[in-house]
């Protein structure tokens, strides 16, 4: 029951992120944007990844596909992070022909 749980919350954050990756694309701002906060899902995300690791090693085995959804979710907010500097470089050559 408990990884049935965990999936559904890995899940539930992951339906965010192409959304906000679509809107990062578009907007090509930085405004709204909290890098710092994507570093700290990442880390998140990561260390999930390192939990499921250490059981790993002790023999308690973790379904697939939670790790596929942990996985697929630091992707897509790495994405996002790469998307926060396309955007702020996109600014910068925006401020420099004003």
């Amino acid at each position: 029951m408990d990884d049935i749980l965990e999936l559904v919350m890995v899940v539930c954050f992951g339906l965010s992120w192409p959304l906000n990756i679509y809107k990062a694309w578009k907007a090509r701002t930085t405004k709204g944007f909290s890098v710092a906060f994507y570093y700290c899902i990442v880390l998140g995300y990561l260390c999930g990844i390192a939990s499921k690791a250490i059981k790993l090693r002790s023999g308690i085995i973790t379904p697939g596909y939670i790790w596929f959804f942990y996985i697929l979710n630091t992707l897509m907010v790495s994405t996002g992070i790469v998307l926060y500097y396309r955007n702020r470089r996109l600014e910068r050559q925006r401020e420099k022909t004003v």
